[in-house]
Parts: structure tokens; C-alpha cells; sequence
């Protein structure tokens, strides 16, 4: 018999007791890859380079590449010369198959002043339009690739070839997290979208900044529900603990396992904390209207909204939102039109998400970041095509929240939206914008791994410091 930290195991060894039914309950689904892996509490709250004005990030990530100039770029030349030759004078253009000849094409929707801001925002967000006093937009984005992959890549991780840390990993690395019986980045999605598993991968960095997929439906974090009393779990799992202590204590390397006991605390805190986070009964019927969720929903971009103010509540650090419903993407190579369901989709959640955090005082210190990968050429090869083209060259994000100016754009794109020219920002610019805001100078936020010090910003990047307040 062997006696560890009070608990007496005879008979016992580490895969005996992975086979009893409780030690396999806390095994959950995205949740053990998600690890500590000592601990000194990777996890806790950290000090960060200077006082962070944003404690929290919600990133809403519109996947396939939304057109600017159909949503918050108003070109009035895009009208007046829709059907007007241009030259191919940009090589990326030239080596396209079919594009020798290029011809502009016009937005197919209106756009209007909104708020006291007067900031034109298309038809196809009417209710963003409604919160354009609380935005920063950035019509000056400009990104380093032109497929869907790589520029996705790009946006979460800075790298636009080979995998790197989301930028979630580097924040809960550099910040740690407030509630420990939480992830402290989650993402929320119904399925992958480009780059997999890579636009929420800690990569080099502890497995602890994982990103949590967490998938719409009834049951969004899978086997989350004890199956035995909360005291004798607490015995199987304390027995658990010590003989993989035992197991550690002989070996040298022992990060993996070390991460894997972590996963199982952090398990057992989440079998309570989990189902109140995603359990909307407490919700007013006003909250769950204005988010177009109903009480027995447990899915679309509505929940996933509603989910990500629950989790920032809760202290969960940075929560991702990638819109893959069953609209599809903005990839409308075939069609301009596919914009309006995908809009419809998440433009009133958006809106009252906005509202939402404003109204409980969270947006004082959350930062709502809403991006895409690219936008879309406002031109094609005909000039009655329907669709547009994947668009590095210029594309538009926006912020709001701690730390951003309210009612303000940024930067200016040409008079037909092709090619950024006024302040710049490229996606390493922003990542150093949110990172700013976070309490971090970017360049600072390293993490030694091969030999040399790694970067969200890679080896460039500077804050855009006319959207800070």
C-alpha cells in the first residue's frame, strides 16, 4: 500500500484509474489540451507592461472576406464609373487567369449617415449602423496574402505560412485569466473555418493558452455532467492526482503530464462552472429578443453573442466568435447577394451585443474587435460580373470598447476602394492596437522558443494610436 498526500492507494496504478468512470468523465472534449503545466498557476491573473485599459477581448471573426465597399466604405466613384475599364497594372492582378482586362463594378447597396458621428454604413448592417458612435473603423487594412488560409492565418497568429500562437494564446499568456474554473480563451464556432485548429493553437507557447472550441447545440462542451457526487469525485480525482505525482517524481520530462493533471482540475471546475455560463433561463426575455435567441435555442450567431458576454462576465479572458453558420462565408466569388443572409445572420446579435456590454458597463472594459481576413475587389473580369475577388489590398475592420475612441474612422482607401492609402494598417498594426490596449507594449510580449524570441507582431507593427482615446 501507498500512502500520497493522505490518500492510501493499494492495487492502483495510473491506467486502472483513467478506466474508472469518473477519472474518463473529466476528460473532456477541447478541455485537455487546454493545461497548465506546473503550479506556479500559468493561469493567474498577471501584471501586465502598463495598466491594460481592456481586461477582456471579444473577437468576432467574419470568415470568407467581407467587401468593404458594401458595408463600411462608401465609394460614390464606384457608381459614377461602374463599367469603366482599369489597368492591371498590379502584378498579383496580371497573373490571374482571365483578368488581362478588369472593369469596375459598383456596391449593390446604399449607404447612409448614421448617429451623431454621421459615419455612412451600408444597408447591410443597420443595426451596427444603429451603435456607430461606440466604433473606431479602420477603412485603411491591408493584409499579406490573398488566399483564404494564409491570410486567416495571418489575422490570428501574425504568421501568414506556418503556424504560430493565436493572438488569444499570447493575451491569456501575457494576462493570465480571472476565473480558474474556466478556459481562458474559448472559441465558439460551429465548424472550422480556414486554417483549422491553427487560428486557436498555443503552438510553442504552454499548453495552458490553448484556445477551448466550444460547438453551438445542446450540448456545447461535451460531457460536462458528473456522473458520480461531487465529494467522491473529489476523492477519485485527489487519488488520481497523487499517483500521477508519484509518476512525475521519477521521470524528468514531465510538461505533458504535468498539463494533463492540470487538465483534470481544470475539468472538475468547469463541471460547475460550464452549465451556468451557457444557461440563458436567467436571461430576460428583452436580453434574449434583442439578440434574436430564443429560450430554447442553442445555436446561431445570437447564442453565440449572448455566450461570449456570459463568459467575459465570468472571467473568461478572450472569446472568440467565427461566424460559420449555415449561411456558409463572404466568399462570393459567384455572388454579391450571398452578403444579405450572411449580414442578416449576425448584423442585429452584433448590435446588441454592443448594447448589451454598454448597458451593463462591461464595454469600459471589454474590447469588441470585428474583423475579416481581406475584402473583395471592386472590380472583376466583366463588367456585369455578380461576384467579387479575394482583395489584400485593402479591407476594413472595426473596434469599440476600453481604451478605442468612439464615432471615429481611420485611414482612407482610394476613391474605388482598391488599394489602402491614408494611415495604413496592416494586420501587425492591429494586433499591436489590441495588445496596446491590453497593457502590452508588442513588442516586449516575447516567448523564447528555438533559439530566438517569438512575437505576436513577428518583427514589425506599430500602435495605431489616432483610434486610442
Amino acid at each position: 500500500m501507498t500512502k500520497t498526500n493522505g490518500i492510501h492507494i493499494e492495487g492502483m496504478n495510473r491506467r486502472s484509474m483513467l478506466r474508472s468512470s469518473v477519472a474518463g468523465s473529466l476528460l473532456l472534449s477541447g478541455i485537455t489540451e487546454c493545461l497548465a503545466l506546473d503550479d506556479s498557476g500559468p493561469l493567474s491573473p498577471k501584471t501586465t507592461h502598463f495598466p491594460a485599459q481592456a481586461k477582456n477581448v471579444i473577437f468576432l471573426f467574419m470568415t470568407g472576406g467581407v467587401s468593404h465597399i458594401d458595408t463600411f466604405d462608401p465609394k460614390p466613384a464606384l457608381h459614377r464609373d461602374h463599367g469603366k475599364e482599369i489597368v492591371a497594372d498590379h502584378p498579383e492582378i496580371k497573373e490571374r487567369p482571365g483578368y488581362e482586362r478588369i472593369y469596375l463594378k459598383q456596391p449593390q447597396w446604399e449607404f447612409s449617415p448614421h448617429g451623431e458621428s454621421g459615419i455612412e454604413v451600408s444597408t447591410l448592417f443597420p443595426h451596427v449602423a444603429n451603435c456607430v458612435d461606440d466604433l473606431a473603423i479602420i477603412r485603411s487594412m491591408h493584409t499579406s496574402h490573398s488566399n483564404h488560409y494564409n491570410a486567416t492565418l495571418g489575422m490570428h497568429t501574425g504568421s501568414f505560412s506556418v503556424s504560430r500562437p493565436s493572438i488569444g494564446s499570447w493575451i491569456t499568456h501575457g494576462m493570465g485569466t480571472v476565473n480558474q474554473n474556466l478556459p481562458g480563451f474559448v472559441v465558439i464556432a460551429p465548424r472550422q473555418t480556414y486554417a483549422g485548429t491553427q487560428v486557436y493553437s498555443n503552438d510553442f507557447l504552454p499548453a495552458v493558452n490553448q484556445g477551448t472550441l466550444v460547438v453551438p447545440g445542446t450540448e456545447p462542451v461535451a460531457n460536462v455532467s458528473p456522473r458520480l457526487p461531487k465529494d467522491k469525485q473529489r476523492l477519485e480525482l485527489d487519488a488520481l492526482q497523487a499517483i500521477n505525482a508519484l509518476h512525475a517524481n521519477s521521470r524528468r520530462n514531465t510538461a505533458a503530464l504535468n498539463a494533463r493533471m492540470k487538465s483534470f482540475e481544470t475539468a472538475y471546475g468547469m463541471q460547475q462552472a460550464v452549465p451556468d455560463a451557457f444557461d440563458f433561463s436567467k436571461e430576460s426575455k428583452e436580453t434574449l429578443e434583442s439578440y434574436a435567441v430564443d429560450i430554447n435555442s442553442t445555436t446561431g450567431f445570437g447564442w453565440q453573442c449572448l455566450a461570449a458576454r456570459r463568459l467575459v462576465e465570468r472571467g473568461v479572458r478572450f472569446v472568440e466568435l467565427i461566424d460559420t453558420g449555415s449561411s456558409g462565408n463572404w466568399d462570393a466569388h459567384g455572388d454579391m447577394m450571398t452578403h444579405v443572409a450572411l449580414a442578416k445572420n449576425v448584423d442585429q446579435p452584433i448590435g446588441a451585443l454592443i448594447k448589451d456590454l454598454k448597458q451593463r458597463g462591461m464595454l469600459e472594459d471589454t474590447l469588441v474587435v470585428w474583423t475579416t481576413e481581406f475584402g473583395r475587389t471592386p472590380f472583376n473580369n466583366t463588367a456585369d460580373a455578380k461576384g467579387r475577388e479575394h482583395h489584400p489590398w485593402a479591407f476594413t475592420s472595426w473596434l469599440a470598447g476600453a481604451g478605442v475612441k468612439k464615432g471615429i474612422t481611420y485611414g482612407e482607401t482610394d476613391e474605388h476602394g482598391l488599394r489602402s492609402m491614408v494611415d495604413k494598417v496592416h494586420v501587425h498594426d492591429f494586433h499591436a492596437t489590441i495588445l496596446h490596449l491590453l497593457g502590452f507594449d508588442h513588442e516586449k510580449l516575447t516567448y523564447r522558443h528555438a533559439g530566438r524570441d517569438y512575437r505576436l507582431t513577428d518583427v514589425e507593427g506599430s500602435v495605431v494610436k489616432g483610434i486610442l482615446s
